[in-house]
Parts: structure tokens; sequence; C-alpha cells
């Protein structure tokens, strides 16, 4: 008998042979408590029927679940060539391709790969789901770098808008990446953002989710709806279902996340409006060749009454990276995923193998000539484990480098200066880059090595016009609250205000500080402190000739006296060191400090989205 309760079904099976002699209830009659259902008389009845003794297949699928597998089927590339083909043609891998590509093989399990918009009435599910895949949103979990980390390190959330749905535009997948922010929030997983897109959707598929058509409320009397004089025209449809869309709370969600884990933004061709502010919510972006970045495209220009313009003409990488929107260009998506993996290393943790240059190589990397400029980078590069420097914003704040790395296979961030440009003086845009990069640190526990060449914040009229003090002062703000470890290396020039930024704020925050033989030391530069402090015996000389030469006189005692071995025997500094055993002394430092220092969790603090 089947016995119907609850809207479920029970299966009652007699639990002797024999044959049925009476029936005590009826079909669709409720049957009370303790009642007999009916009689049998036991006897050895050949069974007629095979019973539940049904062989099944395992291997086929059913009717429900093979519908499931064709529907899922049709928003695959395979399926979708014509859509992936085109966007192939334009030069770019196709949505997949780049999830594929960042993430471990078999990790990547897909969040609402069935979700269509519910905005386009009359279209058949097929060709819905061919159209609009996912609203345009792939996204789910996944592992990065599961070779080298394991898999509570390497665990991670994508996100990646996709071009061949509707442009990439932002609509009913809001509610998609919604679901996505709630869950790294609960994970504290890091999050990867292909975001390239054209903003916000108009027509159909709004955010919404159905159209103001669909009301059922009723007009308003046409004869109520007019007042006297009125301009406005008379409404007699239903009431919109949406106005401003300003409800959604997907830039928010995503903006909580910050601190709380690493998020990379990655963009390729145009990436405008809404995708473009989600791109800016990320601790770093990294930009292909031919990216856009704009925070309206030519549609929102044009309505503003602002010009036509072509898509390329607006926020080309020749302007987004040297302005500091891009902490990494690359040429092409292949390098924008394989940065993207680098980039999450560092903040994954240690690395068991590693090599290093001949380190001896350093005991030249400062020119004898202490005016004569060199090549920071190449000497970071020796620096570090070998292919292990990844720089930030190399195209920003030239005054400035900043840069993950590892020593010995820990993380480091290195902020060096650059003497090529301004002398290595701390400007405005130097200093910003600067700052952001050790608060990113500090939030997320990398250790900090700071190699200084600085002959101090930079001076002058011009640079002044660019809120120089304000902007320098975030090096002393961020200094002197960051907790990491600090380790300061001063390589030549240590000089002033710009000087005591480099080691954060002064000289006494590093934990560990040391010198190159090549360092020297003062309140400020040299020249300025003989021109400054010997005006009047300068100007009582009226040789030309001698005057010069009474002035590089004075500046090479000053020199001689601001050496850094004088430094090291007034304990100014840690010790005066070889510079090829640079690496030990950062290593002792590191290996010093408590794990919580270096290991724990981050701490949730925000970091300047500039």
């Amino acid at each position: 008998l089947v016995v119907n309760s609850m809207k479920m079904e029970h299966v009652i099976k007699a639990e002797i042979s024999g044959v049925v002699k009476q029936i005590m209830v009826q079909p669709g009659v409720t049957i009370p408590e303790g009642a007999a259902l009916l009689y049998i008389e036991p006897a050895d009845v050949e069974r007629t029927d095979t019973g539940d003794a049904v062989e099944l297949d395992y291997e086929t699928p059913r009717p429900d679940l093979a519908e499931v597998i064709r529907r899922r089927a049709l928003t695959t590339d395979e399926a979708r060539t014509v859509r992936i083909e085109k966007r192939r043609k334009q030069g770019y891998r196709s949505t997949r391709e780049n999830i594929d590509d960042l993430c471990d093989e078999g990790t990547f399990f897909q969040y609402g790969s069935l979700a269509v918009s519910p905005g386009y009435p009359g279209i058949g599910i097929d060709e819905l789901l061919d159209y609009d895949a996912s609203d345009g949103m792939v996204m789910g979990l996944a592992h990065i770098n599961g070779h080298l980390f394991d898999e509570t390190r390497s665990r991670a959330i994508v996100m990646a808008y996709d071009w061949t749905v509707l442009a990439g535009t932002q609509g009913f997948n809001h509610k998609l990446k919604d679901r996505m922010y709630l869950l790294a929030d609960e994970l504290d997983s890091p999050l990867v953002l292909f975001a390239g897109g054209g903003g916000g959707r108009a027509g159909g598929g709004s955010m919404a989710g159905k159209s103001a058509a669909a009301s059922n409320r009723p007009a308003a009397p046409a004869a109520a709806a007019k007042k006297e004089g009125s301009a406005q025209s008379e409404w007699t449809g239903p009431i919109p279902s949406g106005i401003s869309g300003m409800h959604c709370d997907s830039f928010t969600w995503m903006a909580k996340l910050h601190g709380r884990a690493p998020m990379v933004g990655i963009t390729a061709g145009i990436c405008f409006a809404g995708n473009a502010v989600l791109l800016s919510i990320c601790d770093v972006i990294i930009a292909t060749a031919d990216s856009n970045i704009g925070v309206g495209g030519p549609a929102m220009i044009e309505g503003g009454g602002l010009g036509i313009y072509r898509p390329d003409e607006i926020g080309p990488m020749s302007v987004q990276v040297p302005n500091g929107v891009v902490d990494i260009a690359v040429e092409d998506e292949f390098e924008a995923v394989a940065a993207a993996k680098k980039y999450l290393s560092y903040f994954q943790g240690s690395v068991d193998d590693w090599e290093c240059a001949d380190q001896n190589l350093l005991r030249h990397a400062i020119p004898e000539n202490r005016l004569r400029v060199y090549d920071i980078r190449k000497l970071i590069e020796t620096l570090a484990d070998t292919d292990s420097v990844l720089e930030l914003r190399a195209g920003f704040g030239l005054t400035m480098i900043t840069a993950l790395a590892r020593i010995e296979g820990r993380p480091v961030g290195i902020v060096a200066n650059n003497t090529v440009y301004k002398g290595g003086a701390i400007d405005s845009d130097g200093a910003d880059k600067a700052a952001r990069f050790m608060k990113l640190c500090d939030n997320f526990n990398i250790p900090l090595v700071t190699l200084d060449d600085c002959p101090g914040i930079m001076v002058g009229p011009e640079d002044e016009k660019t809120a120089l003090i304000r902007h320098a002062g975030r090096m002393f703000i961020v200094g002197a609250n960051i907790t990491v470890p600090l380790i300061t290396v001063i390589l030549r020039k240590s000089y002033g205000l710009g000087g005591q930024a480099m080691g954060g704020g002064t000289h006494s925050l590093p934990h560990t500080i040391v010198a190159w033989p090549t360092s020297e030391f003062g309140p400020m530069g040299l020249e300025g402190q003989v021109k400054l402090g010997s005006i009047a015996t300068l100007q009582a000389i009226e040789d030309p000739v001698e005057r010069q030469a009474t002035y590089e006189k004075l500046v090479a005692d000053l020199y001689y006296r601001g050496q850094g071995i004088w430094a090291a025997h007034g304990y100014e500094i840690d010790d005066m060191i070889d510079p090829a055993d640079t690496r030990k002394w950062i290593m002792a430092g590191l290996k010093a400090q408590p794990a919580w220092k270096t290991q724990g969790k981050p701490k949730g603090q925000i970091i300047d989205a500039w």
C-alpha cells in the first residue's frame, strides 16, 4: 500500500507471504491512528511481479539530471562558439580560459552556472542560456598556487565578467556578486576579479529584474493626476518598479571586504563605470596594454555634453599608468594572470625553494662617485631571491620604488629611493606611493625593508603647488603606526626629514638599521648646509675661484664628518656592514620576530584607494 502523509508517500510492504483477504481502507479516505489496513492469510505464494528488484543504470543520467546537464552545456565555450570566436578575433581569451589559467586544475567550482536574468520576456530557455549565460558573471571557489601552498593558504574566490554576455555589463548579476562577497566575508578568502566590462546595463535584464510594464498596479484616475497649470505630463501607467538603482549593495559589500584578505583586480580592453569602480576597490590593479579604464564610457560622456569620444580615447594606459591608477601594467591577459598568481603568492606565505645572485655584486652596486646615479632596480634584483621581485606602480611616483619580493623564501615589501629621478628625494607622488604600500604590507603582516638613499623631501615652489607637505606627512603617519618588522638599510645619502621618513619617521624606529660603507648622514643636504651655515664667509670672498674652492672644501669637510662610519662610532645605526651581508642582516631581523607579527591574520585596516 501507499499511504499519503503530509504530502509525502510512504510505501508499506507486507512482512509475510500470503493472500489478501480483506481491505479495511479506501483510497482518498483519512485513516485513524492504530487502524488496521488489511488482513492477510499466510500462504506460500509465488510472486507475479518483480517488486522493487529493478536493475538501475548508474552510468546513464535520469531524465531530470540529463536536462540539467543539457542546459549547463549550453553555457560553455564549446556551445557558444560564435560569441567566443568573436571575442578571440578581438585578441582576447574567453572568460573561462582566463579562469582556467588562474586556478589550479580541477579546483574551480562555479556558483550560478544556470543563472539568467529574469528581464527577457518571450525568450526560450535555450536561447537565453546562450545569450545571457550566468548573466555575464562567472564566479566560484578555487585554489591558486596549490603547488606552493597547502589548501588553507591557496584557497580563493574568483569572479569574472564575461564580455560575450552584453559586453560584460552589470545587471541581474549584482545578485550573483553579492552572494560571492558574503561568502568571501565568511571565509576570509582572497578575491580575484576580472573586472573588464561596459558598466551599468540599459534595457532588458535590469538590476530590478522586472520591467515596469509587468506591474499590475492600477493607474491613477486621469482627472486626479493633472493639476491646472501643471507642465508635468499626465501619467496613467503603472508606477515603475525601479528608478535610480541606488539600492545596489554590491559596491558596499565588496568595499567591506577591504583589508580582510587580498583583493586583486584584472582588466583587459574597456572597463567603464560600475566595472571600473569595483576595480578601484581592489588592493592592486593589473591592466593589459590595450586597457581603457574610465568612470564613464562614451555614452555617458556624450550624454553629459562633454563631447564625443571613442572608447579607446578614454583612460588609456598612457594615462592610467603614470597617474598611478594601474599597479601592474602587462602586455596581455596571459601576463595579467601570471602577475596575479605571483602577487597572491606573497600573501600566501613563505616558500622553501629559492636561489639568489652572488651577493658580492652588491659591494659595487653603489658608485664610488657619491654624485653618480645608479640602477636601484638592478640592486633590488641582486639583493632579493632570484625572479622574486614584483614592482608595483612602476610608472608612477618615480622618486620611489615599491616592490614585493622574497628573502630566503620569505615575503617582504621593499621601499627604495630612485636616484635617477629628482635624486631620490621624496615628492608628493612618491610619498603617496610609499605610504600606501607600507599600509598594504602592514595590514597583511608582510615585513618591510627600506633602502635609503634619500637627499631629503623635495623642495621648491613647483613641488609646493602639489600640496607636498600634506603628502609627505603620510609617510610619517603611516610609519609611526605600522606594527610589522621594519628593517632599514642605508645605501648612501640619508639626509634630513626625508632620511627619517625612509626609516619610518625616525632612525630609532626600525627593528634593525644598518648602513653600507657608502652611507652618509646629515640634518640636510651637504650643499644646503654649507650655503646656509657659511653664507657670510662665502660672500666675503670676492674672488669667485677662491669662493668656489672654499665652498667645495667646506662640503668635503662636512662629507667627511657625515660619513656612515662616524654614525656607527656614535651608535646612530646598529652597525656598518659589508653589503654582501645585507641578506644575512635582514634574515636575522626577521627570524627574531614573534610569529604573530609576520604570520597573523590580516588586520582589517582600510588601505587607501590611492
